[in-house]
């Protein structure tokens, strides 16, 4: 059998906008649910989640699940990983238990971006280590050629969410092996000193001027939303790979909305149906 072929990557590759949805909840059980819903990609966040490398191969297990419940032709949403750090050692875990994509924060230099790229790669690119005969990632040498192929559907996603990324954001972008750049709002916005306020005028520029700049890198530009208005902002402008919501934002908004509705007054007394 053949190496899978990253599916998100090839899209990006052909201008192909992918919507996505963030995963927080750190939960098997919740990531099969969402990976029914039809999303073209759902991140597991490894950095602000409470997740470890065990948790991560359970919440990919359960993605990859889905693809038996879904309609003919339908496909399981592609898992992105976004790991805590960017360490060779852990992105050679990452990538062992079968994570194609990895998301990886607070990138700032095209040095770093360069480290990363052959983090991801095997030899003679890369550095990673030769370890597919016991990784889920070939299928436990199922794929008999992996370690052939798997460079190729590697692909790697920067974080850029500082003044100094923003800065070095040409050539992060230009970086051979870097295959798109995620735009961090929030942080973006603390180091411009407006933190809490990604929507101040001056941070709301640098995130379309960098989206510009990482397009005419060639390569893909990335961005978590999470209103519908934001979303489509920067689908507009040009974002190949955009989040539109975050299942403990879209948990909690539900729970409240629907407890809304039975509640009245002021004092949050329960309304009782007729009759009672």
């Amino acid at each position: 059998m053949q190496t899978p072929t990253n599916r998100f990557k090839q899209a990006m590759a052909q201008g192909q906008a992918q919507i996505g949805l963030w995963l927080g909840l750190a939960d098997a059980y919740s990531t099969e649910i969402l990976a029914g819903t039809g999303y073209d990609w759902l991140l597991v966040d490894g950095e602000h989640a409470p997740n470890d490398l065990r948790s991560i191969l359970h919440q990919l297990q359960a993605i990859a699940s889905a693809a038996s419940a879904l309609p003919p032709g339908a496909q399981a949403p592609h898992p992105i990983a976004r790991v805590p750090v960017g360490d060779t050692a852990l992105i050679k875990q990452y990538l062992d238990i079968g994570a194609q994509t990895l998301l990886v924060p607070m990138v700032d230099t095209a040095e770093q971006a360069q480290q990363l790229v052959r983090a991801t790669r095997y030899a003679p690119e890369g550095v990673r280590g030769m370890g597919s005969a016991l990784a889920r990632s070939s299928r436990w040498q199922a794929y008999p050629q992996y370690v052939h192929e798997a460079n190729q559907q590697v692909c790697l996603l920067v974080q850029a969410e500082t003044v100094e990324a923003m800065a070095n954001l040409d050539t992060i972008a230009a970086t051979p092996g870097v295959d798109g750049v995620f735009i961090g709002p929030a942080d973006l916005s603390a180091s411009m000193g407006h933190p809490g306020n990604p929507g101040h005028p001056d941070v709301q520029a640098a995130i379309h001027d960098g989206i510009t700049r990482i397009l005419r890198a060639g390569k893909a530009p990335g961005i978590l939303a999470t209103t519908e208005s934001q979303a489509r902002q920067w689908l507009a402008a040009g974002a190949l790979f955009v989040a539109v919501g975050v299942d403990t934002m879209l948990l909690a908004s539900a729970a409240q909305d629907l407890l809304a509705r039975f509640r009245t007054g002021t004092g949050g007394t329960p309304s009782r149906p007729a009759g009672y």
